[in-house]
């Protein structure tokens, strides 16, 4: 299958430019909107002017832990320009209302350590645009056994995150996912690192051209 990539924490505008207009720029860009614990969160006020911009090619991702529908955040970024809500630690019946009353096409991350975790993605799978395999640690970028999710049929939309570095063997990942999402992988003392970002997004590329 042909790997995508998902640029994740992105905070300023320099990072943001860079991504839009890198030759192999990512399919989605996350932002996080509100989880003021991960060092990379931007408040709401900061948000709207970072997403006026043209996004060209690439799609917007609002990151979203434990949203309420028609109240608080949502309704506060209802009218940003994001393409995907991606939710943490919400029900499969809060989810699917949060489709309905915002339009917005949806990963539903699933937080994994074992194998019983990532079944769990079958209650969510008949509203999702896209399953998100994450880790149990949320900012704090934990690792979990990717190779559990050879047990999700191929005709899935998954995604994975959780420790992968800029400069790991991604070409692992091509037979069991169809997107990869990095963040802490791609900084350097807690800041998005250009040098290693291009690094990740060419190697998406080289592993894409050798299929």
């Amino acid at each position: 299958m042909t790997l995508k990539s998902k640029i994740c924490g992105v905070s300023t505008l320099e990072v943001l430019d860079y991504l839009i207009n890198h030759p192999f720029a990512p399919e989605l860009i996350g932002f996080i909107v509100n989880y003021p614990k991960s060092n990379r969160y931007i408040e709401p006020s900061k948000l709207k002017n970072l997403l006026n911009t043209d996004k060209k090619k690439s799609k917007f991702v609002a990151v979203l832990v434990e949203p309420k529908p028609n109240q608080g955040i949502l309704e506060e970024i209802k009218e940003f320009p994001f393409d995907y809500y991606q939710i943490y630690n919400c029900t499969y019946n809060e989810v699917k209302l949060i489709k309905t009353i915002y339009g917005k096409k949806i990963i539903s991350a699933i937080t994994v350590e074992n194998k019983n975790d990532v079944n769990k993605y079958k209650d969510f799978i008949s509203f999702s645009d896209i399953i998100l395999f994450d880790s149990k640690g949320y900012e704090k970028s934990l690792s979990y056994d990717h190779n559990l999710l050879n047990q999700v049929p191929n005709n899935i939309n998954k995604m994975i995150a959780g420790d992968i570095q800029f400069d790991d063997n991604i070409d692992k990942f091509k037979n069991i996912c169809n997107y990869i999402d990095i963040s802490g992988g791609i900084e350097t003392s807690g800041l998005k690192d250009i040098s290693k970002i291009d690094i990740f997004l060419n190697n998406i590329k080289r592993v894409n051209d050798e299929n």
